[in-house]
């Protein structure tokens, strides 16, 4: 399934790529939302089918830390992609302001600040994971996980309000 699902994906990147009327920037968002569809599914699935196929399932802290920064960044990412694609639709309707709007160079910008405020969003949630991670290891131990989060109820809702927020 990861390697129809790695292919399917590197076939919409090939076609919108080769073909030249699909060079607008619907297309050029959608080749981006693309690559990091690539990047969302290979960050857990592999790791995941080796340790299926091994006897170790055990994961690092450093390792969960890593893997739960790259899928928040990821789908911060992929929603921000999906929020400007949405804005370039509702710009189509407007034919004769949409090729001054959406130019090359506007896309490019976009782009940027998308990744930037994806970086900025994960970097910003960085303790979150360490949180998460250490919840994971001491989930089957309440009096432990008292010890290590004094407060959950402020963390979960500061969470929920970002997610809301992106």
């Amino acid at each position: 399934m990861y390697l129809s699902t790695l292919l399917g994906i590197l076939l919409i990147i090939a076609v919108t790529s080769a073909d030249q009327k699909l060079h607008t920037p619907t297309y050029f968002f959608l080749r981006n939302l693309s690559n990091f569809d690539i990047c969302f599914i290979s960050i857990t699935v592999p790791n995941d089918c080796v340790k299926s196929i091994t006897v170790n399932r055990a994961i690092s802290v450093a390792g969960c830390t890593t893997q739960i920064f790259l899928v928040i960044f990821c789908t911060c990412v992929e929603l921000l992609f999906l929020s400007i694609m949405t804005w370039v639709h509702y710009v189509i309707c407007q034919l004769l302001q949409y090729p001054i709007i959406m130019n090359p160079q506007f896309c490019v910008c976009m782009t940027l600040a998308i990744l930037l405020s994806g970086l900025v969003y994960v970097c910003r949630c960085a303790h979150w994971e360490h949180l998460l991670a250490v919840l994971l290891q001491v989930k089957h131990d309440p009096s432990l996980l008292r010890l290590s989060c004094s407060d959950m109820t402020s963390k979960k809702v500061l969470i929920l309000v970002s997610t809301v927020v992106v």
